[in-house]
């Protein structure tokens, strides 16, 4: 993945737009380095001469985030291979982060509730042999997502696209 990233700046200088394509290959850098707890808190907003506008829930983590802005913009760059941000600046914008939250754990909570209605009793049962709670749990999420990419791929409607009236 990083390799993709270092690539795709020498690319984008001989392409119109490259702002936008730049910025968004700067905001999928900064998720993929964030990762998913920071990613709660923190949302890229804009990226203009070599300055990344981040929300940030409160001010609590416009604190905590103060401290690793230096080793931020370190990884960012690394994962780029190109000096793209200089500065981050941390504006608190908790209704922003609140909107990406929400937006990003929406496709999760459906595939979930997708794979969820794809296990079958006969497969309940037969997963009933792992003793192991969480690894019988992530064993029928895991059976119930290939059922549910299976449909898909097939043009099969799952029982819950029915009930959402998809």
């Amino acid at each position: 993945m990083l390799d993709i990233f270092r690539t795709l700046p020498g690319l984008l200088k001989d392409l119109e737009g490259a702002e936008l394509i730049h910025e968004a290959v700067v905001f999928a850098a900064w998720r993929r380095i964030a990762g998913e707890a920071l990613a709660e808190h923190a949302v890229p907003l804009k990226l203009e001469n070599g300055t990344l506008s981040v929300a940030v829930s409160n001010i609590t983590w416009q604190r905590h985030l103060k401290d690793l802005c230096g080793q931020m913009v370190f990884k960012l760059n690394a994962a780029l291979g190109t000096p793209a941000v200089t500065f981050i600046h941390l504006q608190i914008d908790e209704q922003t982060v609140l909107e990406h939250r929400s937006k990003m754990r929406r496709p999760e909570l459906d595939l979930r509730y997708d794979a969820e209605k794809e296990v079958s009793p006969e497969l309940a049962r037969a997963a009933g042999a792992i003793a192991d709670d969480e690894l019988r749990r992530q064993f029928l999420l895991a059976a119930g997502n290939c059922l549910v990419r299976r449909k898909r791929m097939t043009g099969v409607r799952t029982g819950s696209d029915s009930d959402r009236g998809s």
